[in-house]
């Protein structure tokens, strides 16, 4: 198994420290520390502090030095496509070729609307995000002249320069495709992807998505085994019953909630990689089982850098 650590930055995580979080991620032998791309707070209270995703990532391409950086995921209506390109081909150069980039079709209407983003209806997003992949591969990959005329983005003339730093056997950064589970998901994944990260859903769940998925590789005359399969999984582990809840009650209190932990925490044990380490440790043979390559473990208490250390040693190393 792979595993890559997934932080919602927007939770009012400063620079600094996301900073710190990232090289504890880095020295517990995380593939890659991926952060969410939003511009509004949550879960948890409102108006906390939120950071660009690229510009955080471009300070940590120069502030680590083997970890891989990525965004899981950037909204197609947050940049245009050509400005995308050319942000993830900069990070990518400063990174020395660590960076992986996720790209979505958005989802959350009130920050688009607070920062002047178009939110049309779900079709027309999906359709944008089409044409969004289309360009980010016909910029690193076509030759010099390269056209495109699609009813979101035109592109006339290319000569996309630098291009991004290769990698065995492939020319650009791994592109990143994701959903809950929709047929034209997952046909856009088939076409344009090289991984599809599976969300919102325990081990049965995410089956039934890779199923979906799988067929529609196949009907697009493309082998399921060329596509990444990843899922993106909440994590809370301690050493034992009492350092759980220990995190369990600190989670409450980052998500903003007055709820019990016990009965929240007992709605997602079948979905989260949770529990004591040997609990944890069975949850990821669990999810192994049916086909998961890379888990994205995802924290909501990224300032217990401790926690970070136990995930590391507990699954990574375990």
């Amino acid at each position: 198994m792979r595993f890559a650590l997934m932080i919602e930055a927007q939770q009012g995580l400063s620079y600094a420290e996301q900073l710190a979080i990232a090289r504890h991620a880095e020295a517990a032998g995380f593939e890659t520390l991926f952060r969410s791309d939003h511009y509004q707070s949550f879960p948890g209270p409102e108006g906390r502090p939120t950071t660009d995703a690229w510009a955080v990532l471009a300070g940590l391409a120069r502030e680590t030095s083997t970890i891989g950086l990525g965004v899981l995921v950037s909204p197609v209506g947050f940049r245009t496509p050509g400005n995308l390109v050319k942000v993830v081909t900069t990070v990518d150069e400063m990174s020395g070729g660590r960076v992986e980039v996720g790209v979505g079709a958005g989802w959350h209407e009130g920050e688009h609307r607070q920062y002047g983003f178009a939110f049309p209806p779900i079709r027309d997003r999906a359709d944008h995000l089409e044409e969004t992949l289309e360009v980010i591969h016909g910029l690193w990959e076509e030759p010099d002249g390269w056209s495109f005329k699609g009813r979101h983005v035109t592109i006339e003339n290319a000569r996309s320069y630098p291009k991004p730093v290769a990698r065995p056997g492939r020319p650009r950064p791994p592109i990143i495709v994701g959903s809950s589970g929709t047929p034209r998901s997952y046909r856009i994944a088939a076409r344009w992807a090289d991984e599809f990260n599976a969300t919102s859903a325990g081990p049965e769940g995410i089956a039934a998505i890779y199923e979906g998925l799988d067929e529609a590789c196949r009907s697009a005359g493309r082998s399921p085994r060329d596509l990444v399969h990843s899922a993106m999984i909440g994590v809370l582990i301690g050493r034992d019953a009492a350092e759980l809840g220990e995190r369990g009650r600190d989670l409450m209190i980052e998500l903003g909630s007055d709820r019990d932990f016990e009965p929240w925490w007992a709605d997602r044990r079948q979905r989260w990689i949770t529990g004591t380490p040997d609990e944890a440790r069975a949850a990821v043979e669990r999810f192994a089982a049916v086909g998961v390559e890379r888990i994205m473990l995802q924290d909501f208490i990224p300032r217990d850098l401790e926690h970070i250390d136990l995930m590391g040693e507990v699954l990574l190393r375990g």
